[in-house]
């Protein structure tokens, strides 16, 4: 999205993170005084009592709980759930879930956001000619939305800052100028409003749920902390409140003006801009509200990436459109969200039947944040006790709130709890399936193997398999090797080799982490390599190993010249062949239901899923796919009686 990443205070790096961060967030304004109002009559009690909670709920949930505390929570630099789950997962080993659970309603939520800003934006266009059919061209906007994914958005990005700069300057000027005719409007700052507005209004915690949608964007903030520095989240945030305050205050002065009036097709948001800048003002809100699915939609590509690092999703391909760092693109993710979209668009209709199902899942997703957060404060932050439990009483209250306010949405969101129970199935099944595979890998002393190794490399009875044979292992201690590496080597079809590697991948809980060692466990014959990645890096362990050779040669570590009689004359290089060993679920086993529902679909899910070489970035013409049957529970019970032949 940028052309570099510029954390450090500065006039650019806030420009760019107006363009990434608060697109979401900003694009509220929108819709959520509309929400608000509904079909009731504009009253003053309504309306300030609404305005009151807003501004509070932006101070509270946005600025104390996101721009203040969690902004605190960086993993070198790098925000969202996940960073906070790595940076939290040691301390309790059930803290996956709350994150898989943040992680996967964040996702089903991206398949209402674009549709929602899109439309609120588009609708504007009914108030200049009523009967413009409003659909085709959301759909419009959305496809070539999601069809620009797979070239990357370097080019539209060095626009975005500009065009929320624009946005934001003109929510704040309109709506100062709407609070010039009132500025008695501002007495709504007062928190004794919002309190008299829950407790007393007769729908008042109900709407809640509409006041929500003024803070679902706040969880960006967070998550886009590596693109952007926390410095400049918070400085840009200062700007960004005054402008969202400011017009949500003017809407609720042009609303008074009405009182006692119904709504009924009305957005107040375009009713406040005189009829000759109408226009512009709609041109503005949609490239506004572009920018924020576009946030949203990379934002759904990282996670998945994160989640594939974490164990938390099947492995998919993923590109990199552009050199840019982090900017990546995952073809199975956008057609998703593309198809969930649409399927919003055609479904809803009309974006104030959107407001009805949006929000639920975001007040799960910023409640395991909360719970996530109060750990990081505990554990790593030190706080004490008693400051943690204040400030986890204050969010959890809050947020239990809005949910159970969000709680009569559920009839009208029954796609997207769909869509989320299969999200958090598919991270439930994956990673609880390989943790229970991982305790069935057998490691063995490799030393025991050594002499075994040498004498079969030096047979020459048995075909070469590879001058040098590669395998990825599960051990990271180089003098443990999996047993079944061993039984692949000496056993099934004795492989042939003059060297022997064995690569660990260690997934580090910072994100941008590349570095390696190596380990010459016996004397050109068997050598370990340890790579220590971080979570956002994909592994492209053909082109990883390649540097590690080179670096090996250019410190006189390695030859790698051709050992073959014939070639070696001819200092012809040498030939590299990877061995992957494929499991797959024996016959044999005799497993609970619990376990075989848990691994038959674990192995459903990887059938699905993107192949070993192309996860780990090998090249197919180097690589032999070994199958290899998964023994865990062995049928046992089986009476089988010899006949004697008469």
């Amino acid at each position: 999205m940028t052309e570099s990443i510029h954390k450090n205070l500065s006039a650019k790096g806030m420009l760019i993170t107006l363009g990434i961060i608060f697109g979401d967030i900003g694009t509220s304004p929108l819709y959520v005084m509309k929400a608000i109002i509904g079909t009731s009559a504009i009253s003053q009690d309504l309306v300030l009592g609404g305005l009151s909670c807003i501004a509070w709920t932006l101070t509270l949930q946005t600025t104390f709980k996101y721009v203040i505390l969690t902004l605190e929570a960086d993993n070198n630099g790098e925000g969202g759930i996940f960073a906070l789950y790595s940076l939290v997962r040691r301390y309790k080993k059930w803290l996956y879930f709350p994150a898989m659970v943040g992680a996967g309603t964040l996702l089903a939520d991206g398949i209402i956001t674009p549709p929602i800003s899109v439309s609120s934006a588009i609708e504007g266009l009914r108030i200049i000619k009523p009967g413009i059919p409003v659909i085709p061209i959301v759909l419009a906007i959305l496809t070539l939305l999601f069809i620009f994914q797979q070239f990357g958005t370097k080019v539209v990005g060095s626009s975005f800052g500009p065009i929320m700069i624009v946005w934001f300057f003109m929510l704040l000027v309109i709506g100062v100028y709407h609070i010039s005719f009132m500025p008695s409007i501002l007495k709504a700052l007062n928190p004794v409003y919002a309190l008299h507005f829950l407790t007393r209004h007769p729908q008042g915690f109900w709407i809640l749920g509409a006041v929500f949608l003024a803070t679902t964007g706040a969880e960006a903030l967070y998550s886009d902390l590596g693109h952007c520095g926390r410095k400049n989240i918070r400085v840009t945030w200062i700007f960004v409140k005054t402008a969202l305050l400011a017009n949500y205050f003017g809407q609720g002065a042009w609303l008074l003006s009405k009182e006692n009036n119904y709504l009924g097709d009305t957005n107040p948001f375009y009713a406040v801009f005189p009829q000759g800048f109408l226009i512009p003002a709609i041109i503005i809100a949609t490239a506004a509200t572009i920018i924020a699915s576009q946030a949203l939609i990379s934002g759904s590509f990282t996670l998945i990436s994160e989640a594939v690092s974490l164990d938390f999703w099947p492995r998919v391909k993923i590109k990199f459109p552009t050199e840019i760092k982090g900017q990546l693109y995952i073809s199975s993710v956008n057609w998703i969200l593309f198809a969930g979209c649409v399927a919003t668009v055609l479904y809803f209709k009309e974006s104030s039947h959107m407001e009805a199902a949006y929000g639920f899942s975001i007040t799960i997703a910023m409640l395991m944040t909360t719970l996530l957060m109060s750990y990081f404060l505990l554990q790593v932050k030190k706080y004490a006790l008693w400051v943690v439990i204040l400030i986890l009483l204050v969010f959890v209250t809050v947020e239990t709130s809005f949910f159970i306010a969000n709680l009569a949405k559920i009839k009208q969101r029954w796609m997207f709890l769909i869509f989320e129970f299969g999200i958090i199935f598919t991270m439930y099944t994956w990673f609880n399936a390989r943790k229970m595979l991982h305790r069935f890998i057998k490691l063995v002393s490799i030393k025991n193997y050594i002499p075994a190794i040498t004498e079969l490399s030096n047979d020459k009875s048995i075909s070469k398999f590879s001058t040098h044979l590669i395998y990825l292992s599960k051990a990271k201690n180089p003098n443990d090797i999996e047993e079944r590496i061993m039984h692949s080597i000496l056993s099934r079809n004795p492989k042939r080799a003059d060297v022997y590697w064995f690569i660990h991948i260690t997934r580090t809980d910072e994100p941008y982490t590349l570095e390696y060692t190596v380990d010459e466990v016996a004397n050109d014959k068997v050598i370990h390599v340890n790579f220590d990645i971080g979570f956002r890096i994909q592994p492209r362990i053909n082109i990883f190993f390649r540097r590690v050779i080179e670096d090996m040669v250019a410190n006189k570590e390695l030859d790698i010249t051709s050992r073959y009689d014939s070639l070696s004359k001819y200092k012809l290089p040498a030939d590299f062949k990877f061995v992957i060993l494929d499991r797959f679920l024996s016959i044999e086993n005799e497993l609970s239901f619990k376990n075989g529902f848990l691994l038959g679909s674990y192995f459903r899910l990887r059938s699905w899923a993107q192949p070993d070489t192309e996860t780990f970035g090998l090249d197919a013409n180097d690589v032999v796919v070994e199958k290899i049957p998964l023994i865990i529970t062995p049928a046992h019970h089986i009476k089988l009686t010899r006949k004697k032949l008469k």
